[in-house]
């Protein structure tokens, strides 16, 4: 399957900024109910359909999002003159594969630009997200490049930039009142993630497989990424078990929850998760059991983000690692980063209705695709 990415470049001053629901504080409880069934997922309609369910940001984001000045302006335009462009860049784990992708679009791009670039590791902490995000500001950074841990914990530093003159960019999870959004739905994506899975049960396993899911569940954020993954599984094949859905950021953590979950449930024969990171640490888990080669013949694991180290695992025939999904991280970066480009460009900081949101494509991508020669951008970095 040829991998096809949705991305816009950014358009000052059109376009009315959609908001999607959520905020990332961590979740107090795994999810365990499903949610309203939502319409099926596809690679064409993905984007229209964020669009339709996302919602109106809450009052005290949408006063921050009108914050503008002329000073902005001024400031932009200073940067462009000098050519010194400097830019933050706050990850919330650098463990996970899919921001090491990201990042290395970001850095692609900033080379070519000659800009400078310091990269962050906020580990999955609110706190140290937001310390990160005041040291950039204090350090008079042009832009800051984050997928924010929880949204409304930068809401105030955010708008406090923009009264400086410096330019958000957010990606995956957004921040309200940033000045370019790459977002997805994440309920949705999770319905593209669980329809593969739901795809090889139904072709492998005649519909009556024993699935573990690797969520996210203490993300609050990416929750309903995995509500829809169970979603579209149960939906897809009724006759399909779920036996166990439990957090796991990491590889280290995805190989952990595999390891224990199979002690207590030997007839696990499908693992998906979040994202790559999770499962791909299921893959060493798995190797380590001594199955037997009918069962892993018939065994899956799967993920999302199409990340360079699931391609690689997805390159080797004997491998379990049977499907993932693209939407594009290292394209993301780029386009972060082309987005501050633009708007220095422009000499204009886009607040309001004038912020564009972009909404990635999901693309499916399986085992013979990767075999058959398909690569993800920016793989070989």
């Amino acid at each position: 399957m040829k991998k096809t990415v949705f991305v816009t470049v950014l358009a000052i001053m059109l376009a009315a900024a959609m908001v999607l629901t959520g905020c990332s504080t961590p979740a107090a409880e795994p999810s365990t109910s499903a949610p309203e069934a939502s319409t099926e997922a596809s690679t064409e309609t993905s984007t229209e359909a964020s669009a339709a369910e996302s919602k109106e940001p809450d009052a005290q984001a949408t006063q921050a999002v009108q914050v503008a000045s002329t000073a902005n302006d001024a400031l932009i335009k200073a940067a462009k003159e000098s050519g010194n462009v400097t830019i933050g860049m706050s990850i919330p784990q650098l463990a996970n594969p899919y921001f090491v992708s990201v990042k290395n679009g970001v850095e692609a791009m900033c080379k070519e630009y000659g800009y400078e670039l310091t990269v962050v590791d906020a580990n999955y902490d609110v706190a140290k997200q937001v310390s990160d995000f005041e040291n950039f500001m204090n350090q008079g950074v042009t832009a800051v490049i984050s997928c924010p841990i929880d949204s409304n914990a930068l809401i105030d530093v955010t708008q406090k930039m923009n009264e400086q003159g410096i330019i958000v960019i957010s990606f995956a999870q957004l921040v309200p009142n940033a000045n370019a959004i790459f977002t997805i739905d994440e309920y949705s994506y999770g319905q593209v993630i669980g329809e593969n899975a739901a795809k090889w049960i139904n072709e492998k396993l005649d519909g009556k497989g024993n699935v573990l899911i690797i969520s996210q569940d203490n993300v609050e954020s990416v929750v309903k990424r995995a509500d829809g993954i169970q979603d579209k599984i149960m939906e897809l094949c009724p006759d399909a078990v779920i036996v166990a859905r439990q957090a796991g950021d990491n590889p280290e953590k995805g190989m952990q929850i595999t390891e224990d979950v199979m002690q207590q449930h030997p007839e696990v024969n499908v693992i998906t998760g979040n994202n790559d990171s999770g499962p791909l640490g299921a893959v060493e888990a798995v190797k380590g059991m001594n199955l037997s080669q009918d069962i892993l013949d018939k065994f899956y694991i799967g993920g999302g983000d199409a990340t360079p180290e699931a391609i690689e695992k997805m390159n080797d025939e004997t491998s379990v690692y049977r499907a993932t999904v693209d939407i594009g991280p290292y394209d993301t970066g780029e386009n972060c980063v082309k987005a501050i480009h633009d708007i220095i460009e422009s000499g204009v900081m886009p607040v309001g209705d004038a912020v564009k949101t972009t909404y990635f494509n999901m693309d499916p991508v399986w085992q013979e695709d990767v075999l058959a020669g398909w690569t993800a951008k920016g793989s070989e970095s």
